[in-house]
């Protein structure tokens, strides 16, 4: 039996090959970010996390495995196109659909094949017109340059290796004057290595999670402003925090 190879030891492609396998296994229902769906509700999660959930069907829920609700903080307008990175089976991307209205529409992007295809069959279920899922990289969004008004995104960059392509690249598809709103979990302090080093830390949204000063300025580095921290929920040496930028005008 070979041996897994520790996340320290793996390529950026090797390390996103694991996080496509363990959200293949979200989108079937077997496993999230909160554990085991036989110890967690990921209805129960979505409503402590301030989610309506109660007209949506058990397939938008079901996979979800967020640590925040960015669209509560997005303040979104009625035409707004709005982007959601790792969109997973659709949950955030319905609740903006719903604030944009049929003026505006969400694309939703994530890398795995099976919560893409689950998304897109959420929406034909649920009727949404206005919201479109493309399967492929935050790393390098298949969005054109400077056609989004809001970026959402609900734990989902602490699973990109290179967080400071995801930001460059958000910058590059966001409007002058657009913003983006994040929930995401960020380190007050380093992890030991032991924890760093496991597959499956990282795959549960901990293991490559970084200093929050670090991944704020990893924002401004790609040309963000008014980066801030809206608010966060501290446990342990990580943080869930709630993240906004502005691209400027």
């Amino acid at each position: 039996m070979t041996e897994t190879k520790k996340i320290t030891e793996m390529t950026d492609e090797e390390i996103k090959e694991e996080v496509r396998k363990a959200y293949t296994k979200v989108a079937q229902r077997t496993t999230s970010c909160c554990g085991p769906t036989s110890s967690c509700s990921q209805d129960t999660l979505a409503e402590k996390l301030g989610y309506e959930v109660t007209d949506l069907p058990d397939s938008v829920t079901e996979s979800f495995a967020g640590c925040g609700n960015p669209v509560a903080l997005a303040s979104l307008h009625e035409g707004d196109v709005v982007l959601d990175l790792g969109s997973g089976a659709g949950l955030d991307a319905f609740m903006a659909a719903r604030e944009v209205g049929p003026k505006g529409r969400v694309i939703g992007v994530d890398m795995t094949t099976e919560m893409t295809e689950k998304a897109k069959l959420n929406a034909e279920k649920m009727g949404v017109e206005n919201v479109e899922f493309r399967q492929g990289d935050i790393e390098a969004l298949p969005v054109d340059d400077e056609s989004v008004d809001v970026i959402i995104s609900n734990c989902v960059i602490n699973l990109a290796p290179d967080k400071s392509k995801v930001f460059t690249e958000s910058f590059r598809v966001l409007r002058p004057g657009g913003r983006m709103l994040i929930s995401d979990i960020v380190l007050e302090a380093s992890l030991p290595k032991e924890v760093r080093d496991e597959v499956a830390s990282y795959t549960g949204c901990l293991g490559g999670a970084i200093l929050k000063e670090e991944y704020l300025q990893l924002m401004r580095d790609a040309g963000f402003v008014n980066v801030r921290i809206v608010n966060e929920s501290p446990f342990n040496i990580a943080t869930s925090a709630k993240i906004e930028a502005h691209k400027p005008k």
